[in-house]
């Protein structure tokens, strides 16, 4: 977010932004009854010049969050737990690539690479289950 900070709070399950001088502008809670290491573990953006969407990979929740940046807010979520293609098992980092891509990693015992294949927007809402990649 160009002129913005955007911390994830681990701990605290949600994702904050902040002007560069330490302005507080808005937050979201994702899976708040996230215990542990917490829902919110790294957060990429598109590479659109607006940036449109932020991803969130959620290490606990075996999952990766999709947000609309502004205003911020949740649009829905992929994966699940597992070690089987699209499945996600201590999803650590993520990136995401000019055309669309999202490269996500594993710590624990994942230790991996995987790669989600953008193939366009669809109406989606909630948790759409688990992708296979490409």
């Amino acid at each position: 977010m160009t002129g913005l900070s955007t911390p994830c709070d681990r701990p605290g399950n949600r994702v904050q932004v902040f002007t560069t001088e330490g302005e507080f502008v808005e937050e979201i809670y994702l899976q708040t009854k996230t215990l542990g290491a917490g829902a919110v573990w790294d957060i990429a953006f598109s590479r659109d010049d607006d940036q449109t969407f932020a991803y969130v990979a959620d290490g606990m929740n075996e999952k990766v969050h999709v947000l609309r940046r502004k205003p911020l807010e949740y649009l829905y979520s992929f994966g699940s737990g597992g070690r089987m293609a699209g499945q996600f098992y201590g999803t650590h980092s993520l990136e995401v690539d000019s055309q669309g891509n999202i490269y996500t990693t594993e710590t624990y015992e994942g230790k991996r690479l995987q790669k989600f294949r953008y193939i366009g927007m669809g109406n989606l809402s909630g948790d759409v289950g688990v992708p296979r990649p490409q």
